[in-house]
């Protein structure tokens, strides 16, 4: 059973999403926050295994509050809800640690499947539109800066990070570096390890911050 926080300050969006979610056999909520500092002392204390996190709420926003929970070390997956379609938000939100992105417009078996979606590890963006929104929100360390440390990192792990920026799947990482899907999904679980990520969203901002790639593709 997938355990479920609701986090928006509309009393009406909350009730809506929680007779969404309890309509579903394999999920259930464990709590509502009608706040950002709510919504962190929330998961905190109930240890959902998603959240449902709006983007704007008053004093601390949905971003930050995204922020906090990660930092905190809780495993919980964020899932950002929110009416505004604009690509800084969704950035924003990757880079304070958020799994994935929904619109609040979205029906009611997207909204499920998203949750189910981030739950299991995979994130809710297509490539394309990933890559597009950080190549243009990060433009990675400028001359005279330095970026996010490569360091640790080997030549290979280097390549496959390369790969996971252009939106390739594991199958296509393997088949682009001559290995065995095995063999990648080994050496993306000890790049998340290294870099201390949650997810191949993570790496993929990780890339462009460190200058691994560059905006515009150039490596």
């Amino acid at each position: 059973m997938t355990g479920v926080l609701l986090a928006d300050d509309q009393a009406l969006i909350r009730e809506g999403l929680r007779m969404i979610v309890e309509a579903e056999p394999d999920l259930h909520v464990v709590a509502e926050a009608d706040t950002g500092a709510a919504a962190v002392t929330q998961t905190l204390r109930h240890r959902p295994d998603v959240v449902l996190m709006d983007i704007r709420m008053p004093g601390l926003d949905g971003i930050e509050a995204t922020r906090r929970i990660i930092t905190a070390g809780s495993p919980a997956r964020v899932l950002i809800l929110t009416t505004f379609d604009l690509d800084e938000y969704v950035y924003l939100a990757l880079k304070a640690g958020a799994s994935g992105f929904l619109l609040k417009d979205a029906e009611r078996a997207q909204l499920v499947n998203a949750i189910r979606t981030v739950h299991e590890g995979d994130h809710l963006l297509a490539p394309g539109i990933t890559r597009r929104l950080i190549a243009d929100f990060c433009r990675g360390p400028q001359p005279g800066e330095s970026g996010a440390t490569t360091a640790g990192l080997s030549p290979r792990e280097v390549d496959v990070i390369r790969l996971l920026a252009r939106g390739l799947a594991n199958a296509e990482i393997a088949e682009e570096l001559f290995l065995g899907e095995t063999t990648v999904k080994s050496h993306i679980a000890r790049i998340l390890a290294k870099l201390d990520l949650r997810d191949r969203l993570q790496v993929v901002v990780f890339a462009y911050e460190s200058g691994i790639v560059r905006a515009g593709g150039h490596e």
